[in-house]
């Protein structure tokens, strides 16, 4: 006897949600906007070949104490300078081989919130405005917390930064708010994070910052977007397509995609546990997306832009697609599903397809897409993939630029054949399990036949160990890059 599913009542849902709630002190509070700085204290960036003249700077007590300390402007050494009265007169953090203070980097910024004693602090040399940007985004990162979910919160950070002069705080507040959200969004486990809550969260950015927001779902997905309501169908949780619009009609088209897979447990072909544990994060790219066109939007950035995520649960019941289905995408052409565990090249082909038919200036997808591309580059590295390699080329220098670093991978026409069906147009998958990486991105370029300029970004989204400013979790990889790869393409 069949056994009817039938989903709990919307309220008694809610009543069962855990609510994230926000931080005691959200990392903007950390920063001092505005404020008098007297009684800060003096913060110094020392780097190892101007060791000796600022040492020699610093009255006799203090310099005779960096020496008994033995501090060698070693990379994020941190040295209290004591006062008269035994107390902390000052701080330096060291910078090891840089040149000078206007090599600080943002991770090197973001490694002071953790580190400092309570306290105001104000940077006392002159940095380039770059470097006092980087390093005011940078004590934004480092101060985010995860911890919304425990009883019991971690300390916050209990220091607080005067910016220094020069530096964009335009830009670092919109950034650093935006880059902390996303990474929220993808720390988020996946009972209180599902397609319609990130729906919610498209709709709450579009509102603030004036945008147009369209959900599509139900038989209206099925007609438009056939892929992700095949992939999203077997969840209680329906699929969705996300589609946000901003900006001036005669500026330049810019389109962003990002994967929404809330939960990823491989379809019919269930991943193991193991596989699963991190699958909470598989709408990375979603998250990434959703902070670039944030950050575009606050900054009144020239373009018209839009944003298609599709938002689905990879989820096991008796109507889960399966392995051998053979299913008609947007575009028309059909598709044989040879791995029900390859769905984010399902649903960013139908998000695809759509954005290609305006031929937009620039399109950018994101995507925790491939294994693979963790298997060759790590997880601190995401693959890049163009037709267009001076747009690859410009992407990789910029993200160098930005501390957030990508590497070019190619769409190599060599493996095309490899997506042969003998019974659809393509395959999802290669008969073999090579060069994952490029056989997911020349699966999506199928999709896209008429922008030249794409972009296709397949990054991790977590941080798998621990590092100053980017504790083990969620990272919101490529936001920035592609931040500034939009501003320098389209003003």
């Amino acid at each position: 006897m069949a056994v009817k599913r039938v989903a709990p009542p919307a309220a008694a849902r809610q009543a069962h949600r855990l609510r994230y709630p926000r931080p005691i002190v959200s990392a903007i509070d950390t920063l001092r906007l505005g404020d008098d700085a007297a009684g800060a204290r003096p913060l110094f960036f020392v780097c190892e070949t101007d060791l000796g003249p600022w040492r020699d700077s610093l009255p006799p007590m203090q310099r005779a104490w960096v020496l008994a300390q033995g501090f060698a402007a070693e990379r994020l050494r941190m040295l209290s300078l004591p006062d008269e009265r035994g107390g902390i007169a000052a701080l330096a953090m060291g910078l090891g081989a840089a040149r000078s203070p206007d090599e600080l980097t943002l991770w090197q910024g973001a490694a002071l919130p953790d580190r400092l004693p309570e306290g105001d602090y104000l940077p006392v040399q002159p940095l380039t405005p770059a470097a006092a940007t980087a390093l005011v985004l940078g004590w934004l990162l480092g101060a985010y917390r995860q911890d919304g979910y425990r009883s019991q919160p971690s300390t916050p950070v209990r220091a607080r930064l005067h910016p220094p002069a020069g530096a964009d705080l335009a830009y670092a507040l919109a950034a650093g708010t935006a880059l902390n959200a996303a990474r929220d969004l993808i720390n988020m486990p996946a009972n209180e994070l599902g397609p319609s809550e990130l729906g919610d969260a498209v709709v709450a950015v579009g509102a603030r910052c004036g945008a147009r927001t369209r959900i599509v779902r139900g038989p209206e997905l099925e007609r438009e977007y056939p892929l992700v309501h095949a992939v999203g169908r077997a969840s209680m949780r329906a699929p969705c397509l996300i589609d946000l619009r901003w900006g001036d009609p005669a500026a330049p088209r810019v389109t962003l995609v990002g994967k929404g897979v809330c939960f990823d447990s491989g379809g019919l072909d269930l991943k193991p546990a193991a596989g699963m544990l991190l699958m909470k994060k598989d709408m990375g790219g979603a998250a990434v997306a959703l902070a670039t066109a944030r950050l575009l939007m606050e900054l009144a950035a020239p373009v018209q832009l839009r944003l298609l995520v599709p938002a689905v649960e990879n989820a096991v019941s008796g109507n889960a697609y399966r392995p051998g289905d053979v299913l008609r995408a947007r575009s028309g052409l059909t598709v044989e599903v040879n791995n029900t565990d390859a769905e984010g090249r399902l649903i960013l082909a139908d998000a695809l397809a759509d954005a290609d038919a305006e031929s937009p200036e620039l399109l950018i997808d994101f995507a925790t897409l491939t294994g693979a591309a963790r298997t060759a580059l790590g997880p601190e590295l995401p693959a890049a993939f163009s037709p267009d390699e001076l747009l690859l080329e410009q992407a990789r220098r910029l993200g160098d630029a930005e501390c957030d670093p990508v590497w070019p991978l190619p769409l190599w026409s060599g493996y095309d054949e490899d997506l042969a069906s003998k019974v659809a147009d393509l395959s999802n998958v290669a008969g073999h399990s090579f060069a994952g990486a490029i056989i997911g991105g020349l699966f999506l370029r199928r999709f896209v036949p008429r922008t030249a300029r794409w972009l296709h970004l397949d990054l991790h989204a977590w941080n798998t160990r621990e590092r100053p400013g980017r504790p083990v979790g969620a990272e919101a990889q490529c936001a920035r890059l592609a931040y500034r790869l939009v501003r320098a393409r389209c003003g």
